[in-house]
């Protein structure tokens, strides 16, 4: 044979194989032009490898239309053209818009109807023939949330009259309403009940609703010490419902701060340099908190702190908070504030708070020595409180996303058998502003104010440091009225790794020596997530308004928060 022969056989039996292996092809035609366009216009399936999948095809092509109207439609005929080429012919007939339904209000609430039409009476409701499958899934899920999971429900005596189609609504038997019974905590079994009850409302007795209960258990994001798991569970009896919650205790002790310590060469006394803030979360399964802080600068200034907060009292929606505040500036001064709280949660981030705060302070100067601004006092206010939180337990960089803050106090200060008036006024606030999955802005607001005729020396509050304006020396400034704006842009390098700037400004004003002054602070600083905890490292520089830039003003503030 020779080679031209060969070729010829060989491209021939190629084309063979092609022509076999490729797919048939699908042409649906109406009864006349205008069916047709309306079948082209919605989209199928053209190409198959076999008539089966035709056949499918087009019988998935009819049922499109009847469920968008086309009750009356069929297939006349699916007809071979030639070896590759089907033609069906697909008789639309007319369409029909709307179905009317009747229903029994006794089973099906007008309540859950409203939801679907406006178009709605005694005894029938009117839907357009497409949204059918959708209006049907709707009361379906309507009547599984109102405590009936088991409900079967269809269309029935179907009736296709010459201008409309009307229909009954038919619903399996109503059943006895099904109520949570009993609710198994899986994973965390000691999880306090009082934060099921109110923080997550979820409790026993409640009509059962399981899509609500997934809503309401997302309010673990919330949460500091735990977490969901995996999404609820329910095991149905003939006579019970059980509510299986899958949860896990997370660690949430933490440790923030640094500590030195030497002798003094005057007294041969050991003293603490630093701060230390030390906060225990949820060690007794009680979702308590207690919070300890102690600062020691270099102006000679110690501060203890101690503040506990216990949720849901006795299984009830109020709480209590108590705090132990004390402050001693160097041989001057000491004052001791008492705080106590009575609190109720709103919801999962807003709390109400009403509270009662008392101070004794001491003036520990001789008779000789004595400062005449420095005065025994003591002091007691009734407060009310507003607290917005909201956290973002998933990111260890940034956990607090916004932070909303207010105090009113307002009663009487009394010195040397005078007793005054007073009224005293503190925020705080901050928000992070998400510009990308990079870039943020952080933006925080704080502010005092004391309303008063007269001042003293050891009762205007004192700030400056790494909580308040940077680039000044901790608790250095004192005002009876300050408000502060702390700033920073964020540029996240990793999950772990964070640089920012600062930008703070802050106008404060001391009436006791009619001192009124702007400050400002400028500086970079950067947060690594370490073994150890997260690390945060800002170098700020300080200066008053009518002050150059020194390089000597600069303060480097250094803080490790550690969760354990």
């Amino acid at each position: 044979m020779n080679k031209s022969l060969l070729l010829f056989f060989i491209i021939n039996l190629y084309f063979s194989f092609y022509t076999k292996a490729q797919d048939l092809q699908l042409q649906v035609t109406g009864n006349n032009e205008i069916e047709t366009k309306i079948i082209d216009s919605v989209s199928y399936n053209k190409y198959h490898k076999d008539f089966s999948s035709i056949k499918a095809e087009v019988d998935s092509l009819k049922n499109k239309f009847l469920r968008i109207g086309y009750l009356n439609s069929f297939i006349q005929n699916i007809n071979k053209e030639n070896d590759s080429v089907f033609n069906a012919t697909l008789y639309l007939k007319k369409k029909y818009n709307n179905l009317h339904i009747k229903y029994d209000e006794n089973i099906t609430p007008k309540s859950i109807l409203k939801s679907i039409t406006k178009n709605i009476d005694d005894g029938y409701f009117v839907i357009p023939i497409e949204a059918t499958e959708e209006t049907l899934s709707h009361i379906n899920l309507k009547l599984s949330e109102n405590g009936q999971p088991f409900n079967r429900i269809k269309l029935s005596n179907i009736i296709i009259n010459k201008d409309n189609v009307e229909a009954s609504l038919f619903v399996s038997e109503k059943q006895k309403t099904r109520t949570i019974d009993k609710i198994i905590v899986k994973g965390y079994e000691r999880f306090p009940k009082s934060y099921l009850k109110y923080f997550f409302k979820i409790k026993t007795e409640d009509i059962f609703n399981l899509s609500a209960i997934k809503k309401k258990t997302l309010k673990f994001e919330n949460l500091k010490f735990a977490n969901q798991l995996k999404d609820p569970e329910v095991l149905f009896t003939e006579d019970s419902t059980t509510l299986y919650l899958y949860i896990d205790k997370i660690k949430s002790n933490s440790f923030d701060g640094f500590l030195g310590f030497g002798t003094n060469e005057e007294t041969s006394k050991l003293e603490f340099n630093g701060y230390l803030n030390l906060s225990l979360l949820n060690n007794l399964n009680y979702g308590e908190r207690l919070n300890i802080i102690y600062k020691s600068d270099e102006n000679d200034q110690k501060t203890f702190n101690a503040n506990i907060n216990i949720p849901y009292l006795f299984g009830s929606p109020i709480g209590t908070e108590a705090e132990l505040n004390i402050f001693k500036k160097d041989s001057t001064f000491s004052t001791v504030n008492q705080n106590i709280y009575i609190n109720y949660q709103l919801n999962t981030k807003n709390k109400l708070s009403l509270g009662v705060n008392t101070t004794q302070s001491e003036n520990l100067l001789s008779e000789q020595n004595s400062i005449a601004s420095i005065k025994d006092y003591s002091k007691t206010l009734y407060s009310l409180r507003y607290e917005y939180i909201k956290i973002k337990s998933n990111n260890r960089l940034f956990p607090v996303k916004s932070l909303f803050d207010i105090e009113v106090g307002t009663g009487k200060r009394e010195f040397e058998r005078i007793s005054e008036n007073q009224t005293q006024v503190s925020f705080n606030t901050f928000n992070i502003f998400e510009l990308n999955s990079k870039n943020s802005a952080y933006i925080r607001l704080n502010g005092f104010n004391l309303f008063s005729n007269t001042f003293l020396e050891n009762e205007l509050i004192r700030f400056g440091g790494i909580n308040s304006i940077r680039g000044f020396e901790e608790n250095s400034l004192t005002a009876s009225l300050f408000g502060l704006i702390n700033t920073e842009y964020r540029y996240t390098l990793s999950n772990s790794i964070y640089i920012h700037s600062i930008i703070d400004f802050s106008y404060f004003e001391n009436k006791l020596i009619n001192q009124k002054e702007k400050l400002y602070g400028f500086g970079l600083g950067f947060g690594i997530l370490t073994k150890a905890g997260l690390l945060k490292f800002n170098y700020a520089n300080g200066k008053s308004e009518n002050q150059k830039f020194k390089l000597s003003n600069s303060q480097i503030h250094l803080s490790l928060s550690a969760v354990f």
